[in-house]
């Protein structure tokens, strides 16, 4: 990593040909609720735009913004990458789709993808630690907002169109969108499809690992035990297909408009507790590690592999369905006490179906998997049905904002099926908040209260044996019995309904200041409340994505984050910098604690009263419990770089690192926190051309908790280049090329609960062609 910082370095330190002026378009961070110009609040937001989305790969929402600074993706495979912001993640981190929040069920698994088309979209804007609470559904890490103004809020002006056809060579990926914007008799009418349709992705030989041990080995000593071909990852092919209609009206009064949005996934799930999932070379039944690797598994509470030569040939794959109805508007007032009211309505109906199916023709499989045909097992339903409506009054003005919002959610969360491990819980969500920002003494300020009232209505299962399933635990060495097995000892749980609900005050302030014409400081300090969501509150039942059996807690209490963070940003046309130094406080820290193999071999073998019930329940599964302690998260972010001019272009060189550590009060590594990570970037443009290579060099993680084991660290190095071709009348053809993990490196997410099973993609060219007119 040395040689690449005194290249970036030296590159830095080069004289400049001649400095250019360049006028920036206003960006309007849409999510804000004090200041919305990106310059007012460019400590707190980042903005990405559109094109660097579009213009790239078709990937996760996690694995677009991993480059960003403070934000990485817990990876799941291709189709499932959910952001992580300073270490935090879930319900702390919130999605948002056009200021309000993606209702899906992606909070509980992994294994379940964010229900996002980042087709077409205008821009994402990612707020990060204290600030996130000035923000519209502000949450203790942050909110990723993705903006695609489907519903116009001006007037479309002249029509436009957009087609774009995609290929990638690292799953033999193939995507199509296509755009239209336009005004009819008055109305302003958008359309937006987006498709993709990817194979199982290739890794690198020796990525992936059954013994967790693995990974502390050598390189080399990998590749001994493995073929020196590239492999695919079983089961780690998706399919996705997006609809959005959009239609609007607009006036000096305001606007009124609605949105329809129909998204569907098909995917494979690369993993599946009890050995369902794997790799390519697990069903070729080559000669690699398997049956040495078995004896090393004996008695460990990872006994996947007997369950996967029982499952072999099976495919296990999901399937979502979600349709999304908003209504919005503002209303133009204009009176001395009250400018504008804007309102949000929206209707979520979401479902995925997880599956399991015979697998009958390799790669025309997942074609036909619409039809459920031939599961070797019944299916599990998750479904979310939310309605979210939202009214935001502004009584200020752009320079002095001051905003009162009410925000009222209901939403319905349900698991049925095979793999039910949660009866439904019904979620009443009511927020209030008053937020302002001023401008006094050469301070900016911005400032935000907010109260929560939150109600959650569910079910607590206890599982008591009946005398006829005594002797079943006997039989647990053959695969049909147990799960039948399974079936009955569902039965056998005593259900209680608990409504759990509370109230809290959350508040925030930022105070900025420039120091120079160049340099630009910041405060922003919270303390933020959340309640405990409906998966820590009520789980309990087996959770195979993960290969755990997970017991929530409905005694857990509220957790409290105090966050505070000091930022530095600097720039001069020539030089640019930000630093961010933050500490957050979290008392009451929810998380899922791992039983350790001791524990797990101690309750196996002493059989003891107060577990014999649930170790008969979770059997070879890991035991997990949502668990609460006194966490402090420290951290920060630093980036510096240099724009110069080089044969008529601008090269902007960049360096980055970030760092987050995370431990208890009480002793002890909080798990799974994103190890520290260091970049180098240079992005050249000149015209309509432009060449960016990144560098992402991400340390090993040793400070783990208790129940982990280290991860290696990696480097990933990406490139894309584009090139933009006036076709006259308007027109412009832009085409693509881009790479990723080019150097073909082992490359897996500490933060990921299958790191080992799941490492990320190996190496994946592929060219976009896309055309505007």
């Amino acid at each position: 990593m040395t040689r690449f910082f005194i290249v970036a370095f030296t590159m830095l330190w080069m004289p400049l040909a001649f400095t250019q002026d360049t006028t920036l378009e206003e960006i309007v961070v849409t999510s804000s609720f004090t200041h919305q110009v990106e310059g007012q609040n460019a400590h707190a937001v980042e903005v990405i735009s559109g094109d660097n989305i579009t213009q790239n790969l078709s990937q996760s929402l996690g694995e677009h913004l991993s480059t960003t600074l403070g934000v990485s993706a817990n990876n799941f495979g291709a189709a499932v990458g959910q952001p992580v912001i300073r270490g935090l993640s879930g319900n702390r981190v919130k999605i948002l789709q056009n200021n309000l929040v993606v209702r899906d069920v992606s909070g509980m698994g992994p294994d379940h993808p964010i229900d996002l088309d980042l087709g077409n979209v205008q821009q994402i804007e990612v707020v990060r630690g204290a600030a996130a609470l000035l923000h519209s559904n502000g949450a203790s890490g942050g909110i990723i907002n993705i903006v695609d103004n489907t519903v116009p809020r001006t007037d479309i002006e002249e029509p436009s169109v957009t087609l774009s056809a995609e290929q990638q060579t690292g799953n033999s990926g193939e995507g199509f969108s296509a755009g239209l914007k336009q005004n009819i008799a008055g109305f302003n009418f958008s359309y937006s499809f987006n498709g993709f349709d990817a194979q199982d992705y290739e890794i690198p030989s020796g990525a992936v690992l059954h013994d967790e041990g693995d990974d502390e080995h050598d390189a080399a000593e990998e590749h001994e035990d493995h073929d020196e071909e590239m492999r695919t990852l079983s089961n780690s092919d998706y399919k996705t297909k997006a609809h959005r209609f959009g239609l609007s009206k607009t006036g000096d009064w305001g606007y009124v408009g609605a949105s329809y949005q129909d998204l569907s996934y098909t995917y494979g799930i690369p993993f599946h507790g009890g050995g369902h999932g794997g790799h390519e070379e697990d069903h070729e039944g080559e000669e690699h590690e398997g049956e040495d690797h078995d004896d090393d598994h004996e008695g460990e509470d990872h006994e996947g592999e007997e369950g996967h030569d029982e499952h072999e040939g099976e495919r296990i794959f999901s399937e979502t369905d979600s349709e999304v109805m908003t209504l919005e508007g503002q209303l133009n007032v204009n009176s001395p006490l009250l400018n504008s009211i804007q309102f949000s309505v929206r209707d979520t109906d979401y479902a995925l179906f997880e599956q399991h199916a015979e697998e009958a023709h390799e790669e025309d499989e997942h074609e036909d998997e619409g039809e459920h045909e031939d599961h070797s097992e019944e299916p599990t339903l998750f479904t979310n049905d939310s309605t979210e409506v939202q009214m935001v009054f502004n009584l200020g003005s752009a320079d002095q904002p001051r905003r009162l919002v009410m925000n009222q959610v209901t939403e319905k969360v349900a698991v049925i099926g095979e793999e039910a491990f949660m009866e439904p819980v019904k979620s009443t969500e009511t927020t209030l908040g008053a937020f302002a920002g001023l401008n006094t003494a050469g301070f900016d300020i911005d400032f935000g209260l907010r109260w929560d009232d939150i109600e959650r209505k569910g079910t607590i299962r206890e599982m008591h044996q009946d005398d006829e399933h005594e002797g079943e635990e006997e039989h647990d060495d053959e695969a049909h019995e147990g799960e039948e097995e399974h079936h009955d000892e569902h039965a056998s749980f005593e259900l209680e309904p608990f409504t759990f609900k509370d109230q809290s005050l959350s508040g925030a302030v930022t105070i900025g200041r420039e120091l120079t014409d160049f340099l630009t400081a910041s405060l922003n300090v919270a303390v933020v409340n959340r309640t405990p969501s409906a998966m820590e509150l009520f789980m309990n039942g087996e959770h195979l994505a993960v290969a755990r059996y997970e017991v929530g807690d409905a005694n857990l209490d509220m957790e409290r984050s105090n966050n505070l963070d000091f930022n530095l940003l600097y720039d001069d046309d020539t030089w640019f910098a930000r630093a961010s130094i933050y500490r957050n406080d979290v008392d009451n820290y929810v998380y899922l604690r791992d039983e350790t193999e001791e524990e797990h071999e101690e309750h196996e073998a002493d059989g003891d009263e107060d577990h014999g019930e649930e170790i008969h329940e979770h059997g070879d599964l890991l035991l997990a419990e949502y668990a609460q302690g006194d966490a402090t998260f420290n951290g920060y972010e630093i980036e510096i770089g240099r724009r110069f001019t080089l044969a008529g272009g601008e090269l902007e060189v960049r360096i980055q690192r970030d760092q987050v550590k995370a431990d208890f009060s009480a002793g002890g590594n909080v798990p799974r926190i994103t190890p520290s990570r260091n970049a180098f970037a240079v992005d050249y443009q000149r015209g309509l051309s432009r060449a960016m290579v990144e560098m992402q060099d991400v340390a090993s993680q040793n400070m783990i908790s208790s129940f982990e084991t280290p991860t290696s660290g990696y480097r990933l190095v990406n490139a894309r280049l584009s090139h933009s071709i006036d076709l006259g009348q308007g027109a412009v053809l832009t085409v693509s090329a881009f790479g990723r993990n080019l150097t073909d490196e082992v490359a897996r997410s500490h933060s990921s609960f299958v790191k080992n099973e799941v490492p990320f993609a190996g190496r994946n060219v592929g060219v976009k062609a896309s055309v505007s007119f």
